[in-house]
């Protein structure tokens, strides 16, 4: 490998349709030594260049299985870690902008995490009594955390399944750090409402009394995703009260409250399962990232079928955009000239944990 890079400054200030044309161009000099991932809520002018489309695990488990030596991530950086620890040792995961991250990702550090064990560990044995699970939303050390301490990764299509899992260790879990998605997920086991709490991690016992633990089930992360969020029940009302036969679907990321007014409620992929596979002429109000909905609306709309975005105000997933058609060119061009940038290598010891966690997923899915 060279070791100059290409300078981003060059690609900058590149026209959206210029980009395109030297991604291509790129694309073509390298054939089968990449492979291109998107996830379904990257903006469309990157996601048409995708070779394989779909959620953050499926995109790495595919990826893995390609015989391409280069993974571009077009997504954020979890889901780029995940490429890394799941991919074999000669494939190099790469991010084009290594500033697209995940702010619900960002909620839950490994400092706070090994806190609030401690804490813990004031009122009860969490290694005897907790089975820490972290949502795939997360860091690779924290899921190595999980690993080294008997507990699992989930997704928001198995959350459920993996709580099953996790309360055949041990009594209780704490579930970061997505509160939304654990909290719906203990709902559907049924789990009182009240036997679910909050940890606060700027708080000393996250903010809880010793006798909330020891009561609680389900020990809930306080962090969420800034745009599922957005929704709001108000926003189902509306649209009840204009289509009372159209049908609502959302991310378990979602409040509970507007989980609660749905119709269904499921991953990206059963999302657009759903409604693609509803009959035709049906309407949806769809409660999920902007970028998906759009696509989705253009698919479905030849068998008469409308999708609506839920919220009234615009949100999308703001740093998965920050991949846009200038970083793409740039990360593809200089690999075309046999250079590497933004790699992204999980520390081998993490890496190593990490995979403990997502194989034990892996088997109980």
């Amino acid at each position: 490998m060279q070791t100059a890079t290409i300078s981003f400054d060059r690609f900058n200030t590149l026209a959206d349709r210029a980009a395109g044309e030297r991604i291509r161009a790129a694309r073509a000099r390298l054939g089968d030594k990449v492979v291109l991932l998107c996830h379904h809520y990257q903006r469309a002018d990157v996601y048409a260049h995708a070779d394989i489309t779909g959620d953050s695990l499926k995109l790495s488990r595919l990826a893995s299985q390609s015989d391409a030596e280069n993974i571009v991530f077009c997504g954020v950086h979890f889901m780029a870690e995940v490429a890394d620890i799941l991919s074999r040792p000669e494939q190099v995961s790469i991010l084009p902008d290594l500033a697209a991250g995940c702010s619900m990702a960002d909620m839950a550090s490994l400092a706070k995490v090994e806190r609030a064990w401690r804490e813990l560990s004031a009122v009860l044995d969490p290694d005897q009594k907790v089975t820490p699970v972290t949502y795939i939303n997360s860091a690779a050390d924290l899921k190595a955390f999980c690993g080294e301490h008997g507990g699992i990764v989930c997704t928001s299509s198995n959350a459920t399944k993996i709580l099953q899992w996790s309360f055949a260790q041990r009594e209780k879990v704490l579930f970061f750090p997505d509160q939304h998605l654990g909290r719906w997920s203990g709902y559907k086991m049924g789990i009182p409402l009240d036997d679910m709490v909050i940890w606060n991690p700027d708080l000393e016992l996250g903010g809880l009394t010793r006798e909330q633990i020891a009561k609680a089930k389900i020990i809930l992360w306080h962090g969420y995703c800034s745009v599922h969020q957005m929704f709001q029940p108000k926003d189902i009302l509306k649209f009840r009260n204009q289509h009372p036969d159209g049908f609502v679907i959302s991310h378990p990321e979602c409040s509970f409250e507007v989980c609660k007014q749905s119709d269904y409620i499921g991953s990206t992929e059963t999302i657009l399962q759903t409604v693609k596979a509803a009959p035709p002429n049906t309407r949806w109000l769809v409660g999920t990232e902007l970028n998906l909905v759009e696509r989705l609306a253009e698919e479905v709309k030849h068998e008469g079928k409308i999708v609506q975005f839920m919220a009234g105000t615009i949100c999308m997933c703001s740093t998965m955009q920050r991949i846009d058609p200038q970083h793409l060119a740039w990360t593809l061009e200089n690999l075309a000239e046999g250079r590497v940038v933004n790699q992204i290598k999980v520390p081998a010891h993490e890496a190593k944990l990490a995979k403990i966690a997502l194989e034990r997923m892996l088997a109980v899915s």
